[in-house]
């Protein structure tokens, strides 16, 4: 994001959510006024995923979403799987704490990784509420 206001936005939603938890009037308010600026820059991800959000968090009263699992390793065909090349699957965080790491990624959108993260979490929300991705 270019827009100074919507970065301090951006990191005024990631402070509260630090400090107080998941609080449903102010995250979504203020997700909303986030997603503003967002169109306005022209990054439909973000716009997609902070709409998402603010939809899930108002209807749930929580964020529902575990952070996304990470890709196995791509193994050549010569190549034989061990366990370090095995993704390990690790208990679903949810909550706060994914949403907190959604932020982080919404903050540096440019990031390949970052993109492919926020779109696994554009794919469990729209699950989440019945669409289809």
């Amino acid at each position: 994001m270019e827009n100074i206001k919507a970065q301090k936005l951006l990191n005024k939603i990631q402070r509260d959510l630090m400090r107080n938890g998941i609080i449903t009037n102010t995250l979504v308010e203020d997700l909303k006024e986030l997603r503003k600026f967002v169109v306005e820059e022209n990054i439909p991800l973000l716009a997609k995923v902070t709409r998402l959000t603010y939809e899930h968090v108002g209807e749930h009263e929580d964020f529902l979403i575990a952070i996304p699992d990470d890709e196995p390793i791509e193994l050549d065909e010569d190549s034989e799987e061990t366990e370090e090349t095995t993704t390990l699957k690790t208990e679903e965080v949810k909550g706060q704490e994914s949403l907190e790491y959604m932020l982080s990624l919404m903050a540096e959108h440019d990031n390949k990784l970052n993109e492919m993260e926020l779109r696994e979490y554009v794919k469990a929300l729209k699950e989440h509420a019945g669409e289809d991705y």
